[in-house]
């Protein structure tokens, strides 16, 4: 019995030897590669963490600066975060909160440059959503009004879609053009949800313009005084 079983132990092996001259390579080989990926991740997730990190100290020393008042030191750490941490989206924010500063202190210039870097740099849709909106308000107070419609016209995410048909219908004003000013405050409203203070807004801008938001449909208002 015995002697069965060591040829029958002898024979298995011999089957795993068979086995493992066949394909023992190529599973050291997927071992391998599988072990290098898990670490190539793993290291790859340190590094991510690491960049947050030190991006979340500069964006920090951003908002300190802001908050001080210190242009110059709040450019300088901005300078940074977008010298090492662009792709991180505390380096969006920092350029916003900056733009904001330099807005407030009436430096427009710098401040179109500040947003134009987050419109067009930062990793973060929203992020470059919402520099576009905030760069074309100062365009307008530039009256650079066919570049700031440019600029809210492209593609955006639709979680922006009312404020951004509230920003044309505010160029189309300071345009003259009341017809498609109407259009985007209408489209601005019923994108809106009832009970919104946003929305209240927007009905008041078309009030203005003689129109009367009534539910889901906008009607002329009745500017003659009880004309038919």
């Amino acid at each position: 019995m015995a002697k069965h079983l060591d040829l029958e132990e002898q024979e298995q092996l011999d089957q795993l030897k068979h086995f493992w001259n066949t394909w023992g390579t190529l599973i050291s080989s997927v071992l391998i590669l599988v072990a290098g990926a898990l670490a190539a991740w793993n290291g790859y997730q340190y590094w991510q963490n690491r960049q947050a990190v030190q991006a979340a100290a500069l964006f920090d020393a951003v908002d300190a600066a802001a908050r001080s008042a210190d242009s110059v030191r709040m450019e300088q750490a901005f300078s940074d975060i977008k010298l090492k941490y662009a792709r991180t989206a505390q380096a969006g924010q920092a350029g916003l909160t900056l733009a904001k500063a330099q807005v407030d202190a009436g430096n427009l210039d710098a401040a179109k440059e500040t947003l134009g870097w987050v419109a067009e740099k930062s990793s973060d849709e929203g992020l470059k959503a919402l520099a576009k909106l905030r760069l074309s308000s100062v365009l307008m107070d530039q009256k650079s009004y066919d570049e700031a419609l440019k600029l809210v016209s492209n593609d955006f995410p639709p979680e922006f879609d009312a404020v951004y048909a509230d920003r044309k219908g505010d160029i189309f004003v300071l345009q003259d053009k009341r017809a498609e000013a109407i259009a985007e405050y209408t489209r601005a409203y019923k994108a809106l949800e009832e009970g919104v203070e946003y929305r209240r807004l927007v009905e008041i801008k078309l009030n203005a313009l003689g129109v009367a938001p009534q539910g889901s449909t906008v009607v002329l208002a009745d500017t003659a005084g009880g004309a038919k």
